[in-house]
């Protein structure tokens, strides 16, 4: 199963669509958060995440807003380091850098969200972008049509 992580709000009805149509045509098993149950809680995702072989952390420029994503982005690394998932970044009109290093619009996001967390979610979370965002990923620019 493949287990996309994405800040909704910005790609659900852009790229998403387009690569759930695809997974779909070619009947290629994943999971998306619309699938679940409204009021269910992060271990759930989890659970989903863990059952995945491969993950997919779509990179946005508000996925830094986000704590869900964030959260998600830490249980990915904690089995990626375990060889228990692969995880395929795309970097979708952002700079890897910006990512990696928390700079840019990402940045600003990320360190505007940090303000209301706690110390040890921060480097988490950190560590977690410094890690996914070093893998060979895919990026998406403006230039390119989002299907």
């Amino acid at each position: 199963m493949v287990f996309i992580n994405f800040r909704g709000v910005e790609l659900r009805h852009a790229f998403i669509s387009h690569l759930v149509a695809a997974f779909e045509q070619h009947r290629i098993n994943f999971f998306i958060d619309k699938d679940e149950q409204k009021g269910r809680d992060l271990k759930h995702l989890f659970k989903r995440i863990k059952e995945s072989h491969i993950a997919l952390a779509i990179f946005s420029r508000r996925y830094a807003q986000s704590k869900w994503c964030l959260n998600e982005l830490v249980k990915i690394k904690k089995l990626a380091d375990n060889k228990k998932l692969k995880v395929v970044p795309i970097f979708y009109k952002v700079k890897v850098g910006d990512v990696r290093h928390q700079k840019g619009e990402f940045g600003r996001n990320f360190w505007k969200l940090a303000k209301a967390s706690t110390g040890e979610e921060i480097k988490k979370w950190k560590e977690a972008l410094e890690f996914v965002s070093s893998k060979m990923g895919l990026p998406l620019g403006n230039k390119r049509y989002s299907s």
